[in-house]
């Protein structure tokens, strides 16, 4: 894991599909292994993030909550075409 993320995205108080939707938009237009900071309030992304970053072929490095944020760092995954 990098010390500093390519990119963070502040998704506090956006409810569900939206921070994970988001979420695919930075990692497309970022190259493979840079690493995204995400911040989210939605109780589901704790589900939709590592469901979705399996699905996409992204690695979840790490998730943790603090003080009621989920915290998340995703490394972008390969192109996979159409499945991305």
């Amino acid at each position: 894991m990098t010390d500093t993320p390519a990119l963070t995205l502040d998704l506090r108080g956006l409810l569900c599909p939206l921070p994970v939707l988001r979420l695919r938009k930075a990692l497309l237009a970022l190259p493979e292994g840079a690493e995204v900071e995400m911040r989210a309030t939605d109780r589901a992304s704790w589900i939709d993030v590592p469901h979705f970053c399996a699905h996409a072929g992204h690695r979840l490095v790490s998730a943790e909550e603090i003080e009621g944020v989920l915290l998340y760092r995703i490394a972008r995954g390969p192109d996979r075409g159409a499945q991305d």
